[in-house]
């Protein structure tokens, strides 16, 4: 399988097959969001926009990033958000980078969103489909954030056939900027637990796929064919 990283600048719209990634904290955040219950989520490009889909949809919830703000049930967290209480509901996300690199690829054949929690169902799910090429988005620091990356080389010998160890691309996500910004506190709208749920390897068997629906973009999970990647619960 070919493959190409690019960071949101480079998304020119030809992607066909896009794994859009943000390990700390979108897409981890939004696994839990899924595990918890939630039905949906739906992708806002800014904070005006989150607000306004939610003013139609009074039952809806709206999440951010950063600190919290007026309007917004949850916040970009999955240390916040591990506990509450999401069955049936509809989660409006809005956050810097991760949504805003998803939105770029909506209207691509196969879009996912992934973080290290979905990482081997990510995998299976680009099997499953017969990708023959991929690109992924690293969504962190336009491209170079060093999570993203090493969850897409992680990502990618999955689909090259490899049983990678999950070790040495974890420690680059744990010793990352954002991972020592987050436990040096300088984050908000953080939860001391964030960097350990997101550094955990397929914690949930779902892929999270992107699609257009009533003009707007979606993130709904996937449940994928077990067995096809090997799953590596909870390495660190």
């Amino acid at each position: 399988m070919d493959s190409r990283v690019v960071g949101i600048p480079e998304v020119d719209g030809t992607e066909r097959v896009a794994v859009v990634i943000d390990v700390m904290r979108a897409f981890t955040t939004a696994a839990w969001a899924f595990h918890r219950g939630a039905d949906k989520i739906v992708l806002a490009a800014d904070q005006d926009e989150a607000l306004a889909v939610k003013a139609g949809h009074p039952g809806w919830l709206a999440l951010k990033d950063g600190a919290p703000a007026g309007g917004f049930d949850l916040l970009n967290s999955p240390g916040l958000i591990q506990d509450a209480d999401l069955a049936g509901r509809t989660v409006i996300q809005k956050t810097t980078a991760g949504t805003v690199g998803a939105l770029a690829v909506a209207e691509a054949t196969l879009a996912l969103c992934a973080s290290f929690v979905v990482a081997g169902a990510t995998a299976r799910a680009l099997r499953d489909a017969g990708a023959g090429s991929v690109t992924f988005v690293a969504t962190g620091e336009d491209g170079r954030a060093a999570e993203d990356l090493a969850c897409a080389e992680y990502l990618d010998r999955l689909l090259t056939g490899g049983r990678p160890d999950p070790g040495p691309y974890l420690h680059r996500a744990g010793v990352s900027p954002a991972a020592d910004a987050l436990r040096g506190g300088r984050r908000r709208g953080a939860h001391p637990a964030d960097v350990g749920l997101c550094l955990e390897v397929d914690r949930f068997d779902f892929a999270m796929k992107v699609g257009l629906e009533e003009d707007m973009a979606v993130v709904r999970p996937l449940r994928t064919r077990p067995g096809a990647v090997p799953a590596v619960h909870g390495a660190r």
